[in-house]
């Protein structure tokens, strides 16, 4: 069996490491916001107990299997949280994996997305020798997209009617989240598109992608 080894990926910004149990007040906090309740599909409410057992639990087990690597994003100057980047769906035998990823609501804006998943990415090809990996984003969640665009990846189509995304039902704030189908638009990005894109992070618009977090 294949696994993953335990990894801090530093940036000139950011330190990507495995969550710790310290983690968990400030994940459960990002995961309860509402972008990320909208375009993932993390229980909701989410609570202390969900992320423990994601983080402790099923996180750990995701690594040792192989099957993929769930990172905290923190801030190099402060550690506080910024967000995940969350590599699954490996698949050895093609050297593919999916990302998704998460930020929480106070580093929006500041390029923090695109600087993660793309030192996650650089990771990926160089150390574990991988050769693809995708990003599949929700057709109206035009911020993963920049996201996507940024680090270089490529659109390679759309997968019509094949995900579940979250809306308030007319527009009702304060009514509950109902679930509506939603196309996926796939990106993809391979070793050689990261050519000359070293450094490149700033994106201005850090959304949750679409990603199955549990």
């Amino acid at each position: 069996m294949t696994s993953f080894p335990e990894i801090s990926i530093n940036t000139e910004r950011l330190v990507l490491r495995p969550y710790e149990e310290a983690d968990i007040p400030a994940h459960t906090e990002m995961m309860n916001d509402e972008s990320v309740v909208a375009w993932t599909s993390v229980p909701h409410p989410y609570s202390e107990a969900d992320s423990r057992t994601f983080l402790t639990e099923t996180a750990p087990a995701e690594r040792a299997s192989g099957r993929g690597v769930v990172l905290a994003v923190t801030e190099f100057l402060t550690q506080r949280l910024v967000g995940t980047v969350h590599l699954q769906r490996a698949d050895w035998r093609i050297r593919s994996a999916e990302a998704g990823y998460v930020i929480a609501p106070w580093a929006r804006g500041e390029g923090y997305a695109a600087e993660a998943v793309l030192a996650a990415a650089q990771w990926l090809f160089d150390d574990q020798k991988f050769e693809r990996l995708e990003l599949r984003t929700a057709a109206d969640n035009a911020a993963s997209q920049q996201v996507a665009q940024r680090i270089g990846c490529v659109s390679e189509g759309v997968l019509r009617s094949a995900g579940l995304v979250r809306a308030r039902p007319d527009g009702d704030s304060e009514g509950r989240w109902e679930e509506v189908r939603t196309d996926l638009i796939v990106w993809s990005l391979l070793p050689e598109d990261l050519d000359g894109l070293t450094g490149r992070a700033s994106d201005g618009s850090d959304y949750a992608a679409y990603a199955d977090w549990q």
